[in-house]
């Protein structure tokens, strides 16, 4: 036999390293992982924290700047209007607020309704047409001092300003205005950022233009008009209203509005500035895990090796096992499951030893055993095969014997069931024959009833002739008395005429008679008309009784044949309801010949069927020897090759127990 090829062996170390490593690693990612987002949410959540606090810094401080200047503003205004100043006076008033702040370095100026510009001396502001600027148009909507929207001034300077009705009580309507630089107020937004890189711009929620910015070059812009991805967000959701914090375009946004304006101050911090140091702490704590990973790997491996140094040791030792060497000692040092396993593999080697010792002096033994039991073996196959082949002659014998009696068994059946069909339809023909007698008997009354009817209708056809003819004699007596009718009818109409005639002879006394006279005239026409109206009548029931009579005696004529045809038939039927009660007794006698021949039939049937069954019985008997026959001589086969097997069996138990190595003396 072929030896099977050895899989590949893999190591228990490559095993447990392969299996405990993944999972520590795995381990470590997501405690680094979960580490890492618990950090991420705690510094943007304090970042958040920390953007709402500066923006709302930076508000406060806008709104103190605005609120510090409008107050400014204001005061002027009401000191202008409580002293009602003349023009030189309100000249010098207005000269002294030039530089007197650098948030509006121009000082305060004053437009009137008619176009006149009032600014200090050393001012630069120029208008054209005064009442036409933003700040007079949105001043003269108010009293007090408010802001207008971010404009360009007639200087190409970004500006918002201060205006307001001045009721110097002149009789005139007057605007007081002062203008604060876009510029200084985005040094202002810019100057209080808490965060570092973080950034803010101020923008007019009413039509998003940016009032100010650190890029000068985007004051007084639009933000849907910027290029800029994230402008164009900040500027969706102003015109949303919606003021919550979040995250734009990766940078985390705050809003905030300026009280007492429709500024909204807009901040933000890029989120790769937020998560700078948590990214860090990330490679750190991925680094970190790598080297535990390292350090634990090699703790792992020092282990394994420890504990499966003993394993290696016993694999050895079964492999040698399992080349047939049981020569090897096995050393056993700890009392652990190794241990346990070592000493079990002791106990193993001993039994071993012993058992193939024990073989080897069995397969001696059985080697001889074998020997003689092929001999034997011999002898019975040879006995078996010859009473094999005579039982197979005597069986070929019997099966030969058994054919012929099945075969005249088959045949007295066949004969007793031809035997019995042919009594049935002997049966069946004596019904038949019953019936038609009875039939027979039936059709011969029936026939003479036949005659009778015959006999009547022959009688009333010959009444009815004799009625035809007194019909015949009574229409002649009629017809005589419609020429008697006739006759008088033609007399009366004659002296009808003659009345008439007399009745104009006699003239006037004549009408009267004259008028009878034709009525009479009339109704003896009218008499002979019906007389012949008669005569036509009965001329036509002359000519029916005629054609009646002619087919009264045609009648009689063929009723008579009839009869004598039916007394024939009578006849016929006679003679043959007689042959059919002949008939009808031979079939009987038939039948009762066939029931005897039907019985003598059975009785070789079923001495047959005996016969056939007791063939069948020792055919059955000579198979079942041959089969045993054959059994014997195929066990004797079976005997003669098991004992070749157990020879070579010895043999080969012999080899492969030689294969095992145990010391000598080995109990």
């Amino acid at each position: 036999m072929k030896k099977k090829e050895q899989k590949k062996m893999v190591s228990i170390k490559t095993k447990l390293l392969g299996t405990i490593l993944p999972v520590v690693a795995v381990i470590v990612l997501v405690i680094a992982g979960i580490s890492y987002l618990i950090s991420k949410n705690i510094i943007t959540e304090y970042s958040e924290n920390l953007l709402s606090s500066s923006i709302e810094n930076q508000a406060n401080e806008i709104e103190s700047w605005l609120d510090e200047n409008l107050s400014a503003f204001q005061i002027v205004k009401q000191t202008i209007e409580g002293t009602s100043p003349d023009e030189e006076a309100l000249q010098l008033m207005l000269n002294s607020y030039y530089q007197f702040n650098d948030n509006y370095p121009d000082g305060l100026y004053i437009a009137d309704e008619k176009g006149k510009l009032m600014k200090a001396e050393g001012s630069e502001k120029t208008e054209s047409n005064p009442i036409d600027s933003v700040w007079y148009q949105d001043g003269i909507t108010r009293l007090n001092m408010g802001f207008t929207d971010a404009y360009t001034n007639a200087a190409g300077e970004a500006v918002v300003s201060a205006s307001g009705i001045l009721n110097d009580n002149s009789g005139e309507l007057k605007v007081i205005s002062a203008d604060l630089s876009l510029q200084r107020i985005s040094i202002i937004v810019n100057s209080f950022i808490e965060m570092e890189d973080a950034q803010a711009f101020l923008v007019n929620s009413k039509d998003g233009t940016i009032l100010a910015h650190r890029d000068n070059s985007l004051i007084s812009t639009k933000l849907a008009d910027s290029g800029n991805t994230f402008m164009k967000e900040v500027d969706e959701k102003l015109n949303q209203h919606d003021y919550q914090m979040t995250e734009i375009d990766n940078n985390m946004t705050a809003f905030t509005e300026i009280s007492g304006t429709d500024w909204i101050l807009v901040s933000y911090i890029p989120t790769a500035t937020i998560y700078a140091d948590i990214n860090g702490v990330r490679t750190i704590m991925v680094v970190i895990g790598l080297v535990s990973l390292l350090l634990l790997a090699v703790l792992i491996e020092r282990v394994v090796q420890l504990v499966i140094k003993p394993v290696k040791e016993l694999t050895r030792i079964i492999t040698a096992m399992t080349d047939g060497d049981f020569t090897v000692r096995v050393k056993t040092k700890s009392n652990d499951e190794i241990g346990v396993m070592s000493r079990g593999v002791e106990k193993f080697i001993h039994s071993m030893r012993n058992m193939i010792s024990s073989i080897h002096g069995v397969s001696d033994k059985l080697h001889v055993q074998a020997d003689n039991s092929n001999g034997v073996s011999d002898e019975m196959y040879d006995a078996s095969r010859l009473q094999s082949e005579s039982m197979k002659e005597l069986n070929n014998t019997v099966e030969q014997l058994s054919v012929s009696v099945n075969e005249i068994a088959e045949n007295a059946t066949t004969l007793a069931m031809v035997v019995a069909d042919t009594r049935e339809d002997g049966e069946q023909v004596d019904c038949k024959m019953k019936e038609t007698v009875e039939v027979s008997r039936k059709g011969k009354a029936d026939m003479q009833n036949v005659g009778i009817a015959m006999q009547s209708i022959n009688e009333s056809v010959v009444k009815l002739q004799q009625a035809i003819d007194k019909v015949g004699k009574a229409s002649e007596e009629i017809t005589n008395i419609t020429g008697v009718i006739s006759g008088i009818a033609d007399e009366t109409n004659l002296l009808s005429l003659n009345a008439s005639i007399e009745a104009a002879r006699a003239g006037e006394a004549g009408k009267g008679f004259a008028v009878v006279a034709t009525e009479i005239g009339q109704l003896a026409q009218t008499s002979a008309n019906s007389v012949h109206n008669i005569e036509n009548l009965i001329s036509e029931i002359n000519d029916l009784v005629k054609d009646a009579v002619s087919q009264a005696d045609d009648s009689v004529n063929n009723i008579n044949n009839s009869g004598e045809l039916v007394n024939g038939a009578l006849k016929t039927f006679d003679v043959i309801f007689d042959n059919i009660d002949e008939v009808s007794n031979l079939v009987q006698q038939m039948i009762e010949k066939v029931e005897k021949v039907d019985n003598v039939a059975t009785n070789v049937a079923a001495i047959s069927e005996e016969q056939a069954a007791s063939s069948q019985e020792i055919l059955a008997t000579s198979d079942t020897m041959v089969e045993q026959a054959n059994s014997i001589m195929g066990n004797s086969e079976t005997v003669a090759s098991d004992a070749k097997e157990l020879t070579e069996s010895a043999e080969e138990l012999s080899n492969q127990v030689n294969i095992f190595k145990v010391e000598k003396g080995a109990c």
